[in-house]
């Protein structure tokens, strides 16, 4: 089966250290519409007199809706991510402006992968998120990435 080409938007071939970047201020009702989707009803995101008795004094941001901040790099790059692994460093509340960060630091181009070294930072500079996302960028690709403990 040969690989499907790309719209010409798609960069060509990753480059170590190349980097992308962008900024969102997450709103209320982002965090409705993420709720709405995928049902994490949990009370740190859904109820505020439960989440002002926890050391977060308020209700904060699903940690999968920072983490998916960086599937618009993602979109951007064309890039079919295989495998994630996130840390969750500290609180995102509604209202923060959030800018997700992704760095190639990781090529390999005989197989057609990538390894992406991901940040969420806060409006202070805070890192709130850690990512490593391995995938393919701008080709879909038979072969899978190597399994590892990064």
């Amino acid at each position: 089966m040969k690989s499907p080409l790309l719209p010409p938007r798609i960069p060509g071939s990753p480059t170590i250290g190349e980097k992308a970047s962008f900024s969102r201020t997450l709103t209320e009702g982002d965090v409705s519409l993420f709720i709405g989707a995928t049902w994490d009803v949990n009370p740190y995101h859904t109820d505020e007199t439960y989440a002002a008795q926890t050391p977060f004094e308020r209700r904060i941001v699903p940690g999968l809706l920072t983490a998916s901040l960086l599937t618009h790099l993602g979109g951007l790059w064309a890039f079919l991510a295989t495998q994630m692994k996130f840390e969750f460093l500290g609180p995102v509340y509604i209202g923060d402006t959030i800018t997700a960060e992704a760095e190639v630091i990781e090529a390999d181009e005989m197989h057609g992968w990538v390894r992406l070294g991901c940040r969420c930072i806060n409006q202070t500079g805070v890192e709130v998120l850690r990512a490593d996302v391995t995938g393919f960028p701008g080709r879909f690709s038979d072969r899978r990435p190597p399994t590892t403990d990064h």
